[in-house]
């Protein structure tokens, strides 16, 4: 407990005031809030996230709704930033259509209300693709850095053969057993049993298993490197001296110091998380169609970008906003959570 002294000179008498004492937790949080990048980060997530929730009130149409009349239909605004794009009325061949506040695309689809709820699928991946990757490497990281010994050494190998698994190539390879390969899938076997799975979850569901299989070894090595740092701590051998059991030091003791350097480092990995998606999208093999995807949105885009640039900039805008809005907030938790920037202000 820290003492502050000051002096009256009307009364030349000292005066003690005991200083409020903080938590760790609480001066990391005020570090967070007063960084301006993180902040903006994480309400660009939340509104992103309410969007999300709300799509379907929030949206102009549905996101399958097609307006034939209305194909490749643009506003005027937008011809006013791209100025290739002329309208008919000037001579080009862009059909203005004010009713659709960022256009249509070549189906007469709304592109506003398809990035709407396309900002469900990355935002998925990006909440269900950590949880499995952080759940998975903190049990296997406890496991190999607490028993130690043999246990450790073939983990850790076992972690040194995934390391060298490409998580691309892993995900590919479900995708055309069980999708592309569904129709010769005995029905009542498990592949026909993932195959209907997968297309009940808009086809996330070989995304979150290739993602899951190949990106928990990161957080294995480092909840296990913590665990090694914090298993020698005086109390958790006073702990063991005790006989208190594995599983109450593991989850009283262990667990609560370690798992805030995990929930960073996976925060910092979700923008590539949302970008396997959106890569796996664009070359076909993401969500099933006609379900929006931002990664799928930009690969019908690129097509006819120099005719209609709008039909992929603005989703590509909308993933490249979000996933620095993620790069933000992780970069931010990570210097307020940092113990060696405490009492630096």
């Amino acid at each position: 407990m820290s003492e502050r002294c000051t002096f009256s000179d009307s009364h030349q008498s000292l005066h003690f005031k005991k200083a409020k004492p903080t938590s760790l937790t609480a001066d990391a949080f005020r570090r967070l809030r007063r960084n301006k990048a993180a902040m903006i980060g994480a309400m660009i997530i939340a509104i992103n996230i309410l969007i999300a929730i709300f799509a379907p009130f929030v949206a102009p149409y549905d996101y399958d709704a097609v307006f034939f009349k209305d194909i490749n239909g643009t506003p005027s605004w937008v011809t006013k930033i791209f100025p290739g794009m002329k309208p008919i009325e000037q001579g080009g061949y862009v059909k203005i259509r004010e009713g659709f506040l960022l256009g249509a695309d070549n189906l007469g689809r709304d592109l506003l209300s398809r990035v709407i709820y396309g900002a469900r699928i990355s935002l998925t991946v990006g909440i269900i693709t950590p949880f499995i990757n952080l759940t998975l490497g903190l049990l296997i990281g406890l496991l190999s850095g607490y028993r130690g010994g043999w246990i450790d050494n073939i983990i850790m190998r076992f972690v040194d053969i995934m390391y060298a698994f490409p998580t691309y190539l892993l995900i590919i390879l479900l995708m055309s057993v069980f999708r592309l390969g569904a129709s010769k899938l005995e029905p009542g076997s498990i592949g026909y049993l993932f195959s209907r799975l997968d297309a009940s979850a808009g086809g996330l569901l070989f995304i979150f298993i290739g993602i899951g299989l190949t990106s928990w070894m990161s957080e294995a090595r480092l909840a296990r490197g913590q665990v090694l740092s914090v298993r020698e701590n005086e109390y958790i051998v006073a702990a063991i001296a005790v006989g208190a059991p594995n599983s109450r030091i593991i989850f009283r003791h262990v667990l609560p110091n370690i798992i805030g350097p995990l929930i960073i480092a996976e925060t910092l990995a979700i923008p590539s998380y949302i970008a396997y998606e959106a890569f796996l999208s664009f070359i076909g093999l993401g969500v099933n169609p006609p379900t929006p995807s931002w990664g799928g949105m930009i690969a019908d885009g690129v097509v006819r970008i120099q005719a209609y640039p709008n039909h992929a900039i603005f989703p590509a805008l909308a993933l490249f906003i979000l996933m620095f809005a993620f790069n933000f907030l992780g970069d931010g938790l990570r210097d307020a959570f940092d113990p060696t920037l405490r009492g630096r202000e």
